[in-house]
């Protein structure tokens, strides 16, 4: 095959030629822009070791939570530290690392009891220091412990309604319920991304909301809804036990809850001026990057699984 010849010194190439080089090269960013390999490679580790500890290794599953929760945290200090904002850290950290285990260990009186625990322990933290910047400070904290560790708790929480069973080894008797919710829950973020990505790259032309997230497109969003009603369908037949039409209910609150998630996040991040909140997960980012949608997607799945347990 012929190579497309240099540009004459001096000249400036067309974006044609761009674009054809990008081609030839094998450019590993597409229009979306993330790296697709190792986007792809790291998603469908942490899938794997989710699920794994979700299906087999419960406290497992809920120290990854933990983990989560704490990187997270982590990240929006940084974030926040960068802006000029410096929230107090220690007793944010310490109701991170409580959270997980309390909703799991506690329900879901164990999970607000530390979540105000920790927001009361923010503001004596704050208290002790020097009044200026205080009361951004106090927000800034009490903000970071709602939107990461306390909403990702809801992932714990079936785990400790399926039958009051909260064992630290393995499921003693078979797989419950809530841990196929989680899966459930997880499959359809994951459905929302995927199908979202493969549409909205090949097809978005429409965007959502061009001043927070100019990539996302009404395509992609199409896409998102149609692949997760399919996963949605599907589990519901599979393992939930439950007719094919909530599979249908479920899909659409999850794209809706993840989308609104994935939009809070990058508002967040134009506000604070980053385009990831770290590079510790190639091909996507931060952490954060990646608990977007799920931050928002927890609590809507237990809520709506809640209201579906008589179907």
């Amino acid at each position: 095959m012929s190579q497309p010849e240099p540009a004459p010194a001096g000249q400036v190439p067309t974006s044609g030629a761009r674009r054809l080089a990008r081609r030839l090269q094998g450019n590993p960013t597409p229009k979306a822009g993330r790296n697709l390999p190792a986007a792809i490679g790291v998603g469908l580790a942490m899938l794997f070791a989710v699920l794994g500890g979700l299906l087999f290794l419960p406290l497992g599953f809920v120290l990854l939570v933990t983990a989560f929760a704490v990187l997270g945290v982590w990240e929006v200090f940084r974030a926040l530290e960068a802006q000029g904002t410096r929230m107090p850290v220690i007793p944010v950290m310490v109701g991170a690392l409580a959270m997980p285990v309390s909703a799991y260990f506690g329900g879901l009186e164990g999970l607000h009891f530390t979540m105000v625990a920790s927001s009361v322990a923010v503001l004596l933290w704050r208290s002790i220091e020097s009044a200026a910047g205080a009361p951004r400070s106090v927000f800034a904290g009490v903000f970071t412990l709602a939107w990461v560790p306390f909403l990702i708790s809801f992932a714990a929480l079936p785990l400790h309604a399926a039958g009051g069973a909260t064992p630290v080894g393995l499921w003693p008797n078979g797989i419950p319920a809530g841990a196929w919710q989680i899966a459930s829950m997880l499959l359809l973020v994951v459905a929302n991304d995927t199908f979202g990505y493969i549409v909205g790259a090949s097809f978005g032309k429409h965007p959502m909301a061009p001043k927070i997230s100019p990539k996302k497109s009404w395509e992609g969003f199409a896409g998102s809804v149609a692949g997760a009603m399919v996963i949605g369908v599907l589990a519901c037949l599979l393992f939930l036990d439950k007719p094919w039409w909530v599979g249908l209910i479920l899909a659409t609150g999850m794209v809706a809850a993840a989308t609104a998630g994935d939009l809070a996040e990058s508002m967040v991040k134009r506000e604070l001026g980053v385009k990831d909140m770290s590079s510790i997960l190639p091909g996507h980012g931060g952490v954060m990057d990646r608990l977007d949608s799920i931050v928002f997607a927890a609590p809507v799945a237990f809520v709506l699984f809640a209201l579906l347990s008589g179907v």
